[in-house]
């Protein structure tokens, strides 16, 4: 008898998976809003909102979950979300618009429009074009200096200056290296050449043409906004609502925060040539400008088996899936994870927007929703995703609770709490100082970031443990460097979320 069932069950199993793999457009018009809503459960997402573009029209545009855990306010296709670095696109359009109209460009000498602009190798800032900037070829690692310039009290010219002292990792335009400051440092090019500043003309050549009513440029504008979501990350394990970052230092890299409908209109132009109805809005040139492969990033491994290229143009990721090229991008800020996603060829566009910073979810129903459209068979990304990244985080907790558990057993250090406090400060960053608290707990403070701390607590000899009081920052060990029993330095490190290059702070007599 089971063995009958059996049979019979893997039977219907076989027809329902060949039924599926066949015709996949049930899966967006049936089962697209339960996959999305169990999703929102697993992953630990309050709140996402999904659009999706097909052929001139709005296939999909909707608000699921909530904007801000423990309140029931929902989302809808008008609720703001960060979008990160999805950003660039705008700032490297805008860029292209202007060359469009000949009031600049792109394959100019960024001396010509900011002068004072340099790099620590004196030939490639001289050699350097505006192209470069967008393009992340200028030869640093990934993430270099965000630490210094993200989320901080830095002014836009102090980071274009400090990217000037910034020592490269690798030869000029040898090696592709995610650079957020060098995309300021474009955004800056802006007022230089019209006399207004990136925001105003993002707002006048973008967003009010193309009606995206909602969209926000500034950071500092979000928390004003009336339909607006809360960021969220993991604290501990427990999903919490944290502050918003302010990066309007960094705005034209990752500053803008819009809705599924704003965005909806953007990509709905680019998917038009640029055109609204009978208006040319933006210009065709200005959008193949952006198209065009400027670097080699690598080779991608898709789940469906196939190996393909990664290259970047301006301000968009390019790769090659099943026979398909896509201009992609993900953005992700204290609390926000988000993906716009391009296949011109198809013309399909898909905008995903979620409000916790702990998920990949942004990513896999992008990559789900356009297997359905190439008539790819059901992966289920997002489970895929899930068991890897609960893996990861099992991990994490396993050595965070071992580091935890030392500090509870309250070993000395090797020298006197007060050895340890006193004034640091690093050629590049700036200053920080360290100060002892209540019960043995060092304190540190650091210059450009004046609403952040973080907690020292001993794990023996010249190491501690430290908690960041953004959550984003992550947790991690910090050694000091000791000299004949005196203390002259400490090696700093977050999250690589933020960056991975760690800072050593040399202590001031």
């Amino acid at each position: 008898m089971k063995k009958i069932s059996l049979l019979v069950l893997s039977f219907f199993a076989l027809v329902t998976a060949q039924a599926q793999n066949a015709d996949r457009s049930k899966f967006l018009k049936d089962s697209l809003d339960s996959y999305i809503n169990r999703a929102l459960t697993n992953w630990r997402i309050p709140g996402a909102a999904v659009c999706i573009v097909k052929d001139g029209k709005i296939v999909l545009m909707k608000g699921y979950g909530i904007k801000e855990l423990g309140l029931m306010n929902k989302v809808d296709e008008n609720t703001l979300f960060m979008i990160g670095s999805n950003t660039k696109a705008f700032t490297a359009t805008a860029l292209a618009i202007l060359q469009a109209d000949k009031k600049l460009s792109l394959d100019e000498k960024v001396t010509k429009y900011i002068p004072e602009f340099k790099l620590d190798n004196k030939a490639a800032g001289e050699l350097t074009i505006v192209k470069d900037l967008l393009c992340h070829r200028l030869g640093f690692r990934t993430f270099q200096g965000d630490f210094t310039f993200y989320n901080t009290n830095l002014a836009r010219y102090e980071v274009i200056d400090r990217l000037g002292k910034m020592k490269a990792t690798y030869p000029f335009r040898t090696t592709w290296g995610y650079t957020n400051a060098a995309f300021l440092t474009a955004g800056e090019i802006i007022p230089r050449v019209i006399g207004k500043p990136w925001e105003v003309y993002l707002k006048e050549s973008i967003f009010a043409p193309l009606g995206m009513g909602n969209t926000l440029a500034l950071s500092a504008d979000m928390p004003k906004a009336l339909n607006r979501t809360v960021p969220h990350t993991l604290v501990d394990n427990r999903l919490t609502a944290i502050p918003y970052c302010n990066i309007d230092g960094l705005a034209p890299a990752g500053s803008i925060s819009s809705s599924a409908n704003d965005l909806g209109k953007w990509v709905m132009a680019l998917l038009n040539d640029g055109k609204v109805g009978n208006r040319q809005v933006i210009a065709s040139a200005a959008i193949q400008a952006t198209r065009q492969p400027q670097d080699i990033v690598g080779s991608v491994k898709h789940l469906n088996g196939e190996t393909n290229y990664e290259l970047y143009g301006l301000g968009w990721q390019i790769q090659d899936y099943s026979g398909h090229r896509i201009f992609m991008h993900s953005g992700g800020v204290n609390g926000y994870l988000t993906s716009v996603t391009l296949v011109p060829q198809d013309k399909l566009g898909i905008i995903v927007l979620t409000n916790s910073d702990q998920n990949e979810f942004y990513d896999a129903l992008r990559w789900e929703i356009m297997d359905a459209y190439f008539k790819q068979k059901f992966r289920n990304y997002s489970e895929v995703y899930l068991s890897q990244y609960k893996a990861a985080a099992t991990r994490q907790l396993v050595t965070d609770r071992k580091l935890s558990d030392t500090v509870a057993l309250a070993p000395k250090p090797k020298l006197s709490l007060n050895d340890y406090t006193g004034k640091y400060t690093n050629d590049f960053y700036g200053n920080m100082a360290i100060t002892a608290g209540e019960n043995g707990i060092l304190e540190m403070r650091f210059e450009h970031h004046p609403k952040m701390y973080a907690k020292l607590q001993a794990l023996g000899g010249n190491r501690f443990y430290v908690t960041f009081s953004d959550p984003t920052l992550g947790k991690a060990v910090f050694p000091f460097y000791v000299t004949n029993n005196k203390v002259t330095g400490v090696r700093v490190k977050v999250a690589d979320f933020i960056e991975y290059n760690p800072y050593d702070f040399k202590k001031i007599d």
